[in-house]
């Protein structure tokens, strides 16, 4: 081809793998080379200066490209810059620091953002207790909080696994970090890292939550000096008058729900959708991508780049987010209409932003503790998996003033 001088890598349905080309642009980023991110131009697609070692990492990985002229270039950019048109282009310029916070130990449940981050081949740093209050945080440009209970309760697994052996050992180990910092309960050694993150965050920082880890945050906020743990958890009972004393302006995103005390009951808060009847089935469980102008609002129009605009459901400890329990400045993202449920929430705090996914697998419906993990070879196209990469993608890219 005449004057070929770039690598188009689309991301619509001709995108063999969708999860690879994600990794393919964090290389580029970490070898000090510019990616241009197409926003809702096929599917949001990837355009590089043409270079033989890219076009071959491209072909290791198995990611669909094309080679495209300078003419073809133009044309493209002259597209997306038509003000009647929903596209817009962004300069992603510095591969970002990761950091995943998760136990040392090996786990009975695997974690979806560090799955799709391996397959990916994005390297990333396990964090924990020790590092964040160490104040390691800030040496990262991007934090994600693994399947995670702030609340001290344990993940309120108690009724189901008090005598499992996985279950003794992860109380063991976090009473044990709790009087290594010299804190008398896990419950006051998470609420203190649960506030490294949000001084974090409001310094700058990304954070990204999953599953339990999305509320559990908000509720330990908001129940900072309230005791909300049972006898079971920390050896005194719980403040049962709590919810009366609950202050939802110190968390990110969620207000006016009540607590669920009884350690018996597998849930935190009324915030999760999955307490009671969900009158939907595997087949139907769906939430839909909202589509933001991507010239006016181009942080959500990042985080929703897909080739689909229907996601399937899938469940987790924390499931969906009732949207009546959701603060009214809250953007959401992604949501279920027909049951009034948020599956995707995201938010701004101080000078850094946070986002919420429910759910804990996009690619098992129902994952259970102690399943083996989804093998994303056979996911590659995964719309609910892109929305994680959209997120590590995201602070590499060279803001621009938002609409307000």
């Amino acid at each position: 081809m005449a004057h070929a001088t770039r690598i188009l890598i689309p991301m619509d349905a001709a995108q063999k793998n969708h999860l690879k080309a994600y990794g393919l642009a964090f290389w580029v980023l970490k070898q000090d080379k510019e990616v241009e991110w197409l926003l809702n131009y096929k599917g949001g697609s990837f355009m590089i200066m043409l270079n033989d070692a890219i076009e071959k990492e491209c072909r290791v990985r198995s990611i669909s490209y094309e080679i495209i002229s300078e003419g073809q270039v133009s044309e493209i950019l002259l597209q997306i810059a038509k003000p009647d048109v929903n596209m817009e282009l962004v300069k992603l310029l510095k591969a970002p620091k990761i950091a995943v916070y998760s136990p040392k130990t090996k786990q009975p449940w695997d974690d979806a953002v560090t799955l799709v981050l391996t397959y990916a081949e994005i390297p990333y740093d396990v964090i924990y207790d020790d590092e964040v209050l160490e104040n390691k945080l800030p040496l990262y440009d991007w934090l994600h909080v693994h399947h995670e209970d702030f609340t001290g309760q344990f993940g309120k697994f108690y009724s189901a696994y008090s005598n499992a052996a996985w279950y003794q050992a992860e109380v063991r180990e976090a009473e044990s970090m709790a009087a290594k910092h010299g804190f008398a309960k896990v419950s006051e050694l998470k609420l203190a890292v649960a506030k490294k993150i949000r001084d974090y965050v409001l310094g700058g920082g990304f954070m990204f939550a999953m599953c339990s880890a999305t509320d559990t945050w908000d509720i330990a906020m908001a129940a900072d000096g309230i005791d909300i743990c049972d006898q079971v958890f920390d050896g005194d009972p719980a403040d049962w008058s709590a919810d009366k004393k609950l202050d939802f302006s110190r968390s990110f995103a969620f207000k006016d729900y009540k607590l669920y005390l009884d350690p018996m009951v597998y849930e935190h808060s009324y915030i999760d959708a999955m307490q009671g009847t969900r009158p939907v089935t595997e087949e139907n469980d769906v939430f839909t991508l909202f589509e933001f102008s991507a010239k006016w609002d181009m942080v959500p129009t990042m985080l929703n780049q897909n080739h689909t605009s229907t996601v399937k459901g899938f469940w987790g400890q924390t499931t969906a987010f009732r949207k009546p329990y959701i603060k009214s400045e809250v953007l959401v993202l992604g949501e279920n209409k027909s049951l009034n449920e948020a599956r995707y929430i995201h938010g701004t705090a101080g000078k850094g932003t946070w986002t919420f996914y429910s759910g804990h697998d996009p690619e098992d419906y129902q994952h259970q503790v102690g399943e083996p993990p989804t093998d994303l070879n056979l996911h590659p196209n995964s719309p609910g998996y892109r929305l994680i990469l959209n997120n590590v993608l995201f602070p590499s890219a060279q803001k621009k003033k938002q609409k307000t």
